[in-house]
């Protein structure tokens, strides 16, 4: 925390900032109660640990010296008084209550017409208070008024306690993800990927696997540590265990690795793979991510190019038009379950299948089906001219060796 002495006015209090707090319906509530008011100054505040009062969100068309993570001390505030009973929710006038012309704020501000209701959360707990006030004294200001104001108070409370669930959660997936990481808690399985003519292994695309695989699939993983921040740095111990694991492929065959566009941008992945020498690896790009820079994108993959060959996760499902496919520059091309399954029986997805076929021919890769799961599909992805398959035909996930 950084401590700084403030001196505005009369008024010298030491001040801590703290993070502010973000949540544009809580500014929005407060713009809209200090307009039905015709107050000057509408501010949220909570109470943190040390004694302190923190300013969560402000509105005003004033030049305060105060914003949001301003702090000070909870006794030199009215909110703090008013929560205690010492003052009342509605002050007209400061001038008529004594104790106020013993606090700074009175004389820095100045305030002269003062609403203010404590905040308090669904289990009761005290959490700060929702204010308006204004310079001057205003004996317009009636019950009626104070009413609105704890009408307005109201959905400001369901919005914090909404964003407190936020932090709650996050907090929650913090330990989860530092604990995997820690623990470097993730195990590898490979699942076969074979030649569609004559069976033969080609390969294995590595997949992650968790503790808790029963309850949370690798993606609600992947996708929950992006959502705190830590998912390149989930995917990269992902993609070193990977390639550990590859000791243990079959000889002749390479190993597929999934990382996301994130990962292939940070500039984290290519010194992993400089020090790899078995030249079996392929980075399997997924498709699920919002790019925005495609050239960015590729400029980075042609960097990790002289260490592995490229591959497009999911293609007919994700993000990459056709052209972005080109721009890309793959090895292989992985043609999504969803037009896979049922192939042999749909007239729409053979179609779709064979002209993939042909893209990939034209661009100079391999097209690789995901999901095949019996004799038929496999058929007739082989009879369009699919190089390559992957499915529950011809093997399940299966753990690497142990050490992987």
């Amino acid at each position: 925390m950084i401590h700084e002495q403030s001196t505005f006015g009369r008024l010298a209090v030491t001040a801590t900032r703290l993070a502010p707090v973000s949540d544009q319906s809580v500014d929005r509530i407060l713009s809209a109660v200090r307009d039905h008011l015709g107050a000057e100054i509408a501010f949220v505040s909570r109470y943190v640990d040390g004694g302190m009062k923190q300013l969560t969100h402000v509105n005003s068309d004033l030049d305060l010296p105060m914003g949001p993570g301003f702090a000070d001390p909870r006794e030199d505030s009215y909110c703090w008084h008013i929560a205690e009973g010492r003052l009342p929710e509605l002050i007209q006038d400061v001038a008529d209550y004594p104790f106020t012309q013993t606090m700074a704020i009175t004389n820095f501000l100045p305030v002269g017409c003062h609403l203010n209701t404590p905040l308090r959360l669904s289990d009761g707990t005290l959490y700060g208070s929702f204010c308006c006030l204004s310079r001057k004294p205003d004996r317009s200001m009636t019950e009626r008024d104070l009413g609105v104001l704890r009408a307005f108070a109201a959905l400001a409370v369901e919005q914090i306690e909404k964003s407190l669930e936020g932090d709650g959660r996050r907090d929650l997936l913090e330990i989860a993800v530092d604990g995997i990481l820690a623990q470097e808690g993730i195990a590898i399985y490979h699942q076969p990927i074979v030649s569609l003519t004559d069976g033969r292994q080609v390969g294995a695309e590595c997949l992650a696997r968790f503790p808790d695989a029963s309850q949370r699939g690798p993606d609600m993983w992947f996708n929950e540590a992006a959502e705190i921040g830590r998912g390149v740095e989930l995917e990269l111990l992902a993609v070193r265990k990977a390639m550990a694991s590859a000791a243990h492929a079959a000889p002749g065959t390479y190993v597929s690795v999934n990382v996301s566009p994130d990962s292939v941008m940070s500039g984290l992945l290519e010194p992993m793979l400089a020090g790899y020498t078995r030249h079996n690896l392929v980075i399997e790009l997924t498709e699920h991510q919002m790019v925005a820079d495609f050239a960015a994108l590729r400029d980075a993959l042609a960097r990790l190019a002289p260490h592995a060959r490229i591959a497009i996760d999911d293609v007919g499902a994700g993000y990459a038009g056709l052209r972005h496919l080109v721009d890309l520059r793959p090895d292989l091309l992985k043609l999504d379950m969803g037009l896979t399954r049922h192939v042999h029986a749909d007239p729409a997805r053979r179609a779709l299948a064979g002209a993939m076929v042909q893209f990939a021919e034209d661009i100079g890769c391999s097209l690789v089906a995901e999901g095949i799961e019996n004799e038929d599909e496999r058929r007739a992805l082989a009879d369009l001219g699919v190089t390559y398959g992957q499915g529950y035909l011809f093997g399940r996930p299966f753990p690497a060796a142990k050490g992987s």
